[in-house]
């Protein structure tokens, strides 16, 4: 039988440590849902396959290192057994999810546990203060108020700084837990030996960090508002065809094929394509695009995104946690739960903050008690005192606000990144994206549109564009869309051609009103005279790097029309935007230095690199490498290398499924401008984070020495309440400065 070994649970966190060495030790763990869990692997073997650890249904691929450990962060949800591999897939382990086995306390039930037993210490300490109150009452008041306070609020603390201390640790529950056992043990001591009790301070402290710890959860559910509000945008029916009769259906009930109704107003309930009507759609809350999108037979809709104006009948291609929504939300959780590399460097201060702290409570309590006891009587003090001193600096210095500035900005900065159409991965792209010096663009349909335009006419417009047309509607050639388009858009109404034909490499020709007409390049004219102003313009348009075609009416020609993909509407934009912020920008493609070089010089981007094969992008990468971190921003399959080795990859939305699974970042949209605001919002949620650990930090820093009594001789000091109190208020701005992302000023 296979031995399953269950993580421990310590403070809320399911932990167990996994040996990689010529398999998984243990291979089989169980873990209980709902419940976050933390896995430190320590790999041991040099053996390649242990080089990735891969939790594919998480989302979860991380390298670890010879001898080195690797923690993997997630909340299992999923019942039932799930595979963790190395990323190979050759050594497996499993673990099995399960429901919680027991139920505990919510924060909240502690809380007001914990306020209802407050209330009566207030009152004696009124009581007393007036008289009311004996001094014996409120000597044994404070300790039956007290108790009940420790074994509810306080047992989660003392568990979790237990089991650190057995692992020769110390994290920041060690503080709380040291400086409220100190005061209360002494105080029961003191309850019996007559001297006088402080039962108020550890009663107070866990009110204030409790308190602190209720509005950190509420601005942490905040923080997260993003999932649920992209949760809300769903539409909770459909419309469908059944049985010849269209019927509401529950959204769960919508399968692949199906044949879905929506009328003006109403949400689209799946992704699907179009089969009947027009339309035009607001998608502004999946793609963050403000403009309407039309929308006619043949094009996607989105589910979710609301329909204008038509009555458009789509077929489903996408339902459930295949839409598009759905892999939204999937993003913006998997990003907000991860870590940036930063994080580690809080844990390890953290680590070290923690110990020195409890060193630095112990010798405040020896100073005071032992060096100043019989000093000045300004500066001396008592056993009690010094005691108190001690506690002060143990409570005021706990490091609550360090461990959150972190993980709160990555929340809220995702959560609206994700609502303006930028999707990160994981939190190390904010990391990442703040050493990048040059941006990467690959061409076609990433910078350009990706298919031709016509750009110039040359001769009697409607004439050349109407005879152009008209031959080139029976064409399957990528330009005869392009033409035919233009004819299209123009209103030209289009002639019955007769013996078509097409003619490879050359063009197309056949008979319009009884005349021979022809459309290619220069091969198709056959010794016909090209006179000098069309020479002329000929050379003009190819140095521009435009495809040129000819029209000829029975062996004259009649004019020339220039063709060529152009650049996406804000690609100028946003590569000026871009060049603003201090970024090189680069060109890599496999078209021709011509045409590249054309395009580059619209949008004002500076190195091309062209005639490039798609396995070759990928070490193009490499070599710019050499001189700094790079940003790679493409859309398709030959792409995939390039935003796999690139410091940061940067997907199109309307890209293939592989280039988004190799990127490190995904846009929504089309529009180039989210490429700007990739890295606007990444630098300012960053930028957030520092500024969240500085203030965490000097809070920290500044609060030590008034709570030790260095500035007790000017009547400046903070008791164990006041510093209960002063580290919840820490945290709840850290939180708040988090939150404060929302408002910050994005172009």
């Amino acid at each position: 039988m296979t031995e399953i070994v269950k993580a421990s649970l310590e403070n809320g966190v399911q932990k167990i440590r996994i040996t990689a060495d010529k398999g998984y030790h243990p291979a089989h763990i169980q873990l209980q849902k709902g419940i976050p869990a933390e896995i430190t692997f320590h790999r041991t073997t040099p053996s390649n396959c242990y080089k990735e650890i891969l939790f594919e249904e998480e989302g979860i691929l991380e390298p670890i290192g010879v001898d080195e450990e690797k923690v993997i962060r997630f909340t299992p949800q999923e019942l039932g057994q799930h595979d963790f591999s190395c990323g190979m897939k050759m050594q497996k382990g499993s673990y099995t999810v399960v429901e919680k086995t027991r139920k505990s306390l919510s924060l909240l039930q502690r809380f007001w546990i914990t306020s209802i037993f407050t209330v009566p210490l207030v009152i004696l300490m009124i009581g007393m203060s007036t008289g009311g109150i004996s001094h014996q009452v409120m000597r044994w008041g404070t300790f039956l108020a007290t108790t009940p306070i420790m074994l509810v609020a306080g047992g989660p603390y003392i568990q979790s700084a237990w089991a650190s201390f057995k692992k020769h640790n110390a994290n920041m529950d060690t503080l709380v837990a040291l400086g409220t056992l100190v005061a209360y043990f002494y105080s029961l001591v003191a309850l019996f030996a007559g001297l006088p009790v402080y039962f108020e301070s550890a009663a107070f402290i866990f009110f204030f960090v409790l308190m602190g710890a209720v509005f950190e959860e509420k601005m942490r559910k905040n923080t997260s508002q993003a999932v649920e509000k992209l949760l809300d945008l769903q539409a909770k029916t459909a419309e469908v065809l059944r049985e010849d009769n269209y019927v509401q259906v529950p959204l769960e009930q919508v399968k692949v094929g199906d044949l879905i109704r929506v009328r003006p107003g109403e949400k689209i309930a799946v992704d699907g394509v179009v089969v009947e009507g027009i339309s035009s759609i607001d998608e502004s809350m999946v793609t963050g695009e403000s403009l309407p999108v039309d929308k006619t037979v043949g094009d996607t809709v989105i589910g979710s995104t609301i329909n204008n104006s038509g009555t458009l009948v789509f077929r489903a291609e996408k339902v459930g946690s295949e839409t598009v929504l759905a892999q939204i939300v999937d993003f913006v959780k998997k990003a907000q739960t991860s870590r940036a590399p930063i994080q580690d460097l809080t844990d390890k201060i953290s680590g070290i903050f923690v110990p020195a702290v409890v060193i630095l409570g112990i010798v405040t309590f020896w100073v005071w008690f032992v060096l100043l006891r019989d000093s000045v009587v300004v500066l001396g003090a008592s056993f009690v005192s010094s005691l108190l001193y001690g506690v002060a600096v143990l409570i005021i210095a706990c490091p609550c606000a360090l461990g959150l500035a972190t993980p709160t900005a990555l929340m809220v900065g995702t959560g609206r990144s994700a609502k303006m159409g930028v999707l990160l991965k994981n939190g190390t792209v904010l990391q990442e994206i703040q050493k990048v010096q040059t941006i990467v663009f690959d061409k076609t349909g990433t910078l350009t549109e990706g298919k031709p335009v016509v750009t110039d006419i040359i001769g009697d417009e409607v004439e050349v564009l109407g005879l152009a047309a008209s031959l080139e509607e029976a064409s399957q050639h990528p330009l005869a869309e392009a033409v035919v388009k233009r004819a299209s858009e123009a209103g030209l109404e289009l002639q019955t051609v007769e013996n078509f034909q097409a003619l490879h490499g050359k063009g197309v020709s056949g008979q319009i009103n009884g005349k021979q007409v022809l459309l290619g390049n220069a091969k198709m004219l056959d010794g016909m005279n090209i006179s000098s102003t069309y020479q002329e313009k000929l050379e003009e348009l190819e140095k521009e790097a435009k495809t040129v075609v000819f029209l000829a009416v029975e062996n004259e020609i009649k004019g020339l029309l220039a063709l060529q993909d152009i650049p996406k509407e804000n690609a100028k934009l946003a590569i000026s935007q871009l060049k603003k912020r201090g970024l090189k920008t680069v060109m890599l493609t496999g078209d021709n230095a011509g045409v590249a070089r054309a395009i580059a010089d619209q949008i004002g981007i500076e190195e091309v690199i062209a005639g490039v094969l798609p396995e070759e992008k990928a070490h193009e990468i490499h070599k710019l490498q050499a001189a700094g971190k790079v940003a790679f921003v493409g859309d398709g399959i030959n792409d995939a290398p390039a935003l796999s080795v690139a410091d940061v990859g940067i997907a199109m939305g309307a890209g293939t499924d592989i280039a988004i699974e190799s990127a490190d970042l995904v846009l929504t949209t089309n529009n180039l401008l989210g490429v700007v605001r990739a890295f606007d919002m990444s630098k300012k949620t960053f930028h957030r984070i520092l500024l969240n650990l500085f203030w965490a930090f000097i809070y920290n820093v500044a609060g030590i020495p008034i709570a030790a009594g260095v500035f007790s001789g000017v009547g400046l000091a903070l008791n164990p309440e006041l510093a209960g109190l002063a580290m919840a208020f820490s945290s709840v701005s850290v939180l708040t400065s988090s939150l404060l992302l929302n408002f910050s000023k994005i172009d």
